[in-house]
């Protein structure tokens, strides 16, 4: 969870970003406040003369006001400033301009691949990442901002297909539009996909909070050939429609500047009704259900009565706590499933299809046939039963090689210039003197970042969030459901893995979008196992540097074969599932260059700000053991560690570090074992092994804790036992059959 507090009416890198203030920059004009709001008066208009009377009458900018009376009919405006009463004409108080102090909580809710992580980031600068596949956000993420006035909290929620899913991480998304914390729900919906996207629409209309509704992707809908009248749109919900595309910023000012008319006027919508019979089922239980019945206050009767006859587990479970009420219910669900001949829930959900088929028949119409697309015959070669396959190996074969040909480039000519500086530092100062043990510190933990961190990092981030926003990663996941039910896993489980590539945190969090708990357990442990951002630089700036970049595809396709067999040793203790392969694959989308960008920055950051600084005070911190003398304890307490993998005795002190973060292993290594040239004090199989190791061994501190929340104590501290078993056991391998295999 993120906070700031960006302008909204500030200008903004994309175009139509960034929604001004409605009628006037300041804030809202005091014909808008409510009678008993009180608010600052933060500019006044309307010429010299209305602002000097306003002025000597004792109302000035940063002035309290509260309006006592709005007139009816197009009359004066009572207030309150100073402790004394004005009437002031609607011609005059449409000129004030007011700020309140008011703060309203909006929520982006809508199904997934919905763009609201998109809508979210013009608002809140590039806080939340985004990708072209569903389940990329399984938390939710927020921001203040200031919306026409309004101090606003601004919620990106995980994307749900229904406010019944029971998934965690839609759950999460339930969690807040049921918490009676949500004022104002800004539905953000596929306007290409408009029909299916409707149906959640009507779940959150019969929540009876203000709304509006974001027609997102326009241009998707324009391809397909379909016209959508947004005013009849309107007029059927009984709630602004605004059109947008997200990923250019258009309509997106139009959209935030209806937020405060909204939430003035407390819109709500029109609940939309089903067919007669069900609704004389639906109104005789909405009369059962007293105040005192419901869950809390903000979940309206008929809300928690349309739940219930879908058998809502969460909501059955609340009301089954609060007495023997659910009694009473059951007599509705089996008159709904007599008069249907299906279970209740089955004929609430039909229903609800039928009535969004309905409107969208009303509203939307196929102007031409779709334009011919040459993303299908794509998807031809690409999801293939054998070019398929053949067109994966390629794309990530060149994806690593890309990785390699940039940083090893890059690597080089920076190491040569840091050992230089290095050298030059040493006639400065006295040999073996604690200004010196520091210095060499810090600079191998700037040139560590710089010469040996970065030069991968970077390009694999961009060409990870490349993969992320072209689409292909819900191809992948097409492609290996059948490899990951053969070791016993569903086939979304390949999504935490591949954002494993990126940072184990997030790809453990990501484990949420899998249905059974099981599931959820044994992929988060494996996806510790995925070798990070961190782990990719060491495998490419070690292997791929002095030994070779097929050694490096070696250790990525032992890593595979190695998660491969503990899935299936791991899903062989665990209750056998017959729940099937559902995953949305969202058609391609080329991506913005400018948004790829910003991605890959985001992620940068977290190096710079967090690593870097970690490895700089590591390297330091390292110097300094080396000068009181304290490493040689800590490498003889690991001694039998490094003896057992036939490593130098002074790398003990990196694998201890390492646990903080991965990318310490490498830096400390170097500063370590005094030189950056690696290959002259370790052999390649040494450097194989050091490296297996480190793939493999401990999570870092961040992932344990994430470990810790998403499965427990018990399940964070059997990832970091078996994980290190794993590395030793694999390490010993390397060294005794290194020789074999670089031979």
């Amino acid at each position: 969870m993120q906070e700031s507090f960006p302008e909204l009416h500030q200008d903004s890198p994309q175009p139509n970003s960034s929604p001004p203030a409605q009628e006037g920059e300041a804030g809202i004009p005091l014909t808008r406040l409510e009678p008993g709001k009180k608010a600052k008066v933060v500019a006044i208009q309307g010429g010299w003369g209305v602002k000097r009377r306003l002025n000597q009458m004792g109302i000035h900018a940063g002035d309290l006001i509260t309006v006592t009376q709005q007139g009816s009919l197009g009359g004066p405006v009572a207030v309150e400033v100073h402790g004394f009463h004005l009437a002031l004409g609607k011609g005059v108080a449409s000129q004030v301009f007011v700020e309140t102090s008011e703060e309203i909580t909006i929520a982006l809710a809508g199904q997934p691949n919905s763009g609201k992580s998109t809508l979210f980031n013009h608002i809140a600068g590039y806080k939340a990442i985004t990708a072209n596949f569903p389940g990329t956000s399984v938390t939710f993420t927020k921001t203040r901002t200031r919306i026409d006035g309004l101090t606003c909290l601004c919620i990106d929620l995980p994307g749900t297909y229904s406010i019944t899913s029971e998934e965690p991480a839609e759950r999460e998304a339930r969690r807040h539009l049921l918490s009676g914390e949500v004022d104002l729900i800004i539905n953000v919906i596929d306007a290409s996909l408009l029909s299916r996207s409707l149906e959640l629409t009507l779940e959150l209309l019969e929540l009876e909070a203000p709304m509006l509704l974001c027609l997102n992707m326009m241009d998707e809908a324009e391809k397909k050939g379909v016209q959508i009248d947004a005013p009849k749109l309107e007029e059927i919900l009984g709630i602004p429609v605004v059109p947008v595309i997200a990923t250019t910023g258009k309509g997106v000012r139009e959209l935030f500047a209806q937020v405060g008319r909204v939430w003035g006027e407390k819109r709500k919508g029109r609940v939309q009704k089903f067919s007669k019979d069900i609704e004389e089922v639906i109104q005789p239980l909405v009369s059962l259900l007293g105040p005192e019945k419901r869950v809390n206050e903000r979940v309206p009767a008929r809300f928690l009565a349309v739940r219930l006859l879908e058998k809502d587990e969460s909501l059955v479970e609340e009301v089954r706590q609060a007495g023997d009420f659910y009694r009473q219910v059951v007599p509705f669900q089996e008159r709904l499933q007599e008069s249907h001949g299906a279970p209740s829930d089955e004929v609430i959900s039909s229903e609800r299809h039928a009535l969004a088929m309905n409107i969208f028949e009303k509203v939307a119409r196929i102007v031409r046939s779709p334009k011919r697309d040459v993303r299908t015959a794509i998807d031809r070669w690409a999801l293939d039963k054998v070019f398929g396959y053949v067109i994966l190996a390629l794309v990530f074969y060149g994806f690593f090689h890309f990785i390699f040909g940039i940083g090893g480039l890059i690597e080089a000519p920076l190491l040569e210039y840091f050992e230089r500086l290095n050298h030059n530092l040493e006639s400065l100062f006295p040999a073996g003197s604690l200004a010196l043990f520091l210095v060499h510190g810090i600079l191998h933990g700037i040139s560590g970042g710089i010469a040996i961190v970065l030069p991968y990092l970077v390009p694999f981030l961009i060409g990870l969030s490349l993969l992320e926003d072209v689409g292909y990663l819900p191809r992948v996941a097409f492609l290996m459901d059948t490899f990951m039910h053969r070791i016993g896993l569903h086939g979304k489980s390949i999504i935490p893995f591949i954002l494993g590539y990126g940072c184990s945190v997030p790809a453990v969090m990501s484990t949420q979008i899998l249905e059974l708990p099981q599931h959820r357990f044994i992929v988060s442990i494996l996806s510790t196992m995925i070798p990070c951002a961190a782990r990719i630089t060491i495998i490419f700036g070690l292997v791929a540097f002095f030994i070779g970049p097929n050694a490096a595809l070696a250790v990525f396709a032992l890593n595979l074969l190695i998660v491969a067999v503990f899935g299936r040793v791991m899903t062989h203790f665990s209750p056998e599932s017959n729940l099937g392969f559902i995953l949305e694959i969202p058609p391609y989308q080329f991506p913005a260059l400018g948004t790829t960008l910003k991605k890959s920055w985001c992620r940068i950051q977290e190096f710079i700000v967090i690593a870097w600084p970690l490895l700089i005070i590591g390297s330091v911190v390292l110097s300094l053991i080396e000068y009181w003398k304290l490493d040689l304890l800590i490498n003889y307490l690991l001694l039998p560690l490094t003896h057992l993998l036939d490593l130098p005795f002074a790398v003990g002190t990196t694998l201890l570090f390492g646990i903080l973060r991965k990318e310490l292993s490498l830096i400390m290594l170097t500063q370590a074992l005094g030189t950056s040239q690696v290959s002259t004090v370790m052999s390649q199989t040494q450097i194989l092994a050091f490296t297996i190791f480190v793939t493999f061994y401990i999570p870092c501190l961040a992932t344990i804790g994430v470990l810790w929340k998403e499965i427990g104590r018990r399940g964070a501290l059997l990832a970091v036992l078996l994980t290190l078993g794993t590395a030793t056991v694999l390490g010993l391998l390397t060294r005794l059959l290194g020789g074999i295999l670089l031979n």
